[in-house]
């Protein structure tokens, strides 16, 4: 996994939206903006009225629509401006009125999105993938390679936590880990890779953050977990 997730997801995009892949190659983005405004997306529970700033509101909207970009410090103070090819659009500012964007700001918003998603459109960036055009059988192969990675963890993690621990504590040791794992680490993912995205401006390093932990499991794994196997899992009742 530590090796192989950029140039899988890399290839991914190729092979599932060749459209999407030419059009990051050839039609590059920029977004110019006061870093100060900048804020990092990682809220779990947060809501789209949370980014309010012009240049939360340009990245989010460029993040969420598979776009990478490269960041440039504006002045302070200044509104995000998004350029895309020759074109430039500059982001508003949401002003939040009984927890929802106020009328002004979202008819701004809703303007500076269409104006953003019409100039994608003139610089080659699908709305979505093409079937046509997609290689599905390289596709498959590497979804294939992906769910493989998660076999090889799954397969062997019960039994491995069942021999670890004696049964008089062995709920406990087994589900605390696992829990914290799956759902804290995992369940974070999602919020955390956008995050990243968001701040860097490229869509593959949200890839850090699952790239990380593996690296982290793999250090722990080898130097510190003994081997399980033929262990008697009533020794120590």
């Amino acid at each position: 996994a530590v090796i192989t997730y950029f140039p899988v997801f890399k290839m991914l995009t190729e092979a599932a939206n060749p459209d999407l892949a030419r059009a990051q190659a050839t039609a590059g983005v920029t977004v110019t903006a006061d870093p100060a405004t900048c804020s990092f997306q990682g809220n779990p529970v947060a809501r789209e009225i949370d980014f309010r700033s012009s240049c939360d509101i340009a990245k989010r909207y460029l993040v969420q629509n598979s776009v990478s970009y490269d960041n440039i410090a504006g002045a302070p103070g200044s509104n995000a401006i998004v350029k895309i090819g020759d074109k430039t659009v500059t982001a508003p500012v949401g002003n939040v009125v009984n927890l929802k964007f106020d009328e002004a700001s979202a008819r701004q918003i809703a303007a500076f999105k269409k104006e953003v998603g019409d100039d994608l459109k003139l610089a080659s960036y699908p709305v979505k993938a093409d079937p046509a055009k997609t290689n599905t059988l390289l596709t498959i192969a590497l979804l294939f390679w992906l769910v493989l990675l998660v076999t090889m963890v799954y397969g062997p993690i019960a039994a491995m936590l069942v021999e670890m621990f004696p049964t008089r504590i062995r709920y406990t040791s087994m589900s605390l880990p696992y829990h914290i794992g799956n759902g804290w680490f995992g369940g974070l993912l999602p919020t955390t890779a956008f995050a990243i995205v968001a701040q860097t401006g490229n869509m593959y390093n949200g890839l850090w953050y699952p790239i990380v932990i593996a690296g982290i499991t793999l250090v722990i794994g080898t130097l510190l977990i003994r081997e399980t196997k033929d262990v008697d899992i009533y020794a120590n009742d």
